[in-house]
């Protein structure tokens, strides 16, 4: 689904909420608590065009009871969800998600401020729980560890250079690790360093031991990683200084991978904290890898009525 067709298909809270029922539970609703199948309806009138302040706190026009005896629950088809104990209409929450994923190069706070009509505040909460569901789990469907031919790279992402050399400017930057198997899976991640010791525990997680190749540049830690993860018999290393490809052996999966962060950076975030990259990171990783799935929208709703609340202290605290 586009944005046509989520402006088209999901105008009122009741659409919305219908279809986070679909995919939260699929054969039934189910009490969150107990799991109780026993499930009444609760019949209430919320007057949506009152403000949060005057409703006093937050309710969804849907609320649901637990019949089991020892429960007794009431609940709304977003408690316990990314959405829960949002003020935002879920019809705004859905073009939101419409819009972050299918901007190649991301969507900035701003711009969702200035499409939905909402404050910087609440479109900066929101971009960033779109960005934690889509951080559970590693690729699309699922997480497991790469083989066939891997490329592996790191990159240097945002800090303006302070002194001279190439040194000094690297201090100020963060560290991305990139593997990329050719033809399927991406993973990016923030790290302390680019020393060997910080690489190597990222590489073990992601790469089996039965790989076929190993492509790297030559960079002097990538011997030392793989010399010690026992790979190092397949490793395959393209020089930079001479070339870009020599027939497979090449980086060029995860380098265009490289590419689409920094052009989103600079174009549509412009700044991004180091506090804040490991989420943006799974952004991107999430939308390459889903670039050619027939409804990455939906794939995105099924992760988030699936992923826990992050309250606004737990993404502000140091």
């Amino acid at each position: 689904m586009n944005l046509l067709d989520v402006t088209a298909k999901l105008q009122t809270e009741d659409q919305c909420l219908d279809a986070i029922e679909r995919r939260r539970w699929p054969k039934g609703i189910r009490c969150p608590q107990c799991g109780g199948e026993r499930i009444s309806r609760i019949t209430r009138t919320v007057d949506l065009t009152k403000t949060r302040k005057e409703k006093k706190q937050n309710k969804r026009t849907r609320l649901y009871a637990c019949l089991e005896s020892t429960c007794k629950y009431r609940f709304t088809p977003t408690v316990g969800t990314i959405f829960a104990d949002s003020h935002l209409p879920l019809v705004k929450w859905f073009a939101a998600i419409a819009l972050i994923v299918h901007a190649k190069k991301g969507m900035s706070a701003m711009q969702i401020k200035r499409h939905l009509g909402v404050s910087y505040k609440a479109a900066w909460y929101m971009g960033h729980r779109i960005r934690k569901a889509m951080a559970d789990g590693s690729g699309i469907p699922g997480g497991p560890k790469m083989s066939g031919t891997v490329e592996v790279d790191e990159t240097y992402v945002g800090g303006k250079q302070k002194g001279k050399g190439v040194y000094y400017g690297k201090k100020q930057k963060a560290v991305v690790i990139g593997i990329s198997e050719r033809g399927r899976n991406l993973r990016l991640a923030h790290v302390k360093d680019s020393t060997a010791e910080s690489v190597q525990p990222f590489v073990e997680a992601n790469v089996r031991q039965d790989v076929r190749a190993v492509v790297t540049d030559e960079y002097s830690i990538y011997p030392w990683v793989l010399g010690r993860t026992g790979m190092l018999d397949r490793h395959a290393v393209i020089q930079h200084k001479t070339r870009y490809v020599a027939g497979n052996v090449h980086t060029n999966t995860v380098e265009s991978a490289f590419s689409l962060l920094k052009r989103g950076i600079v174009g549509s975030f412009h700044r991004i904290s180091h506090k804040h990259l490991h989420r943006y990171l799974s952004e991107f990783e999430y939308r390459f890898n889903g670039r050619e799935l027939p409804d990455l929208f939906s794939q995105t709703l099924a992760r988030m009525v699936n992923t826990e609340a992050m309250p606004y202290s737990q993404l502000v605290a140091e």
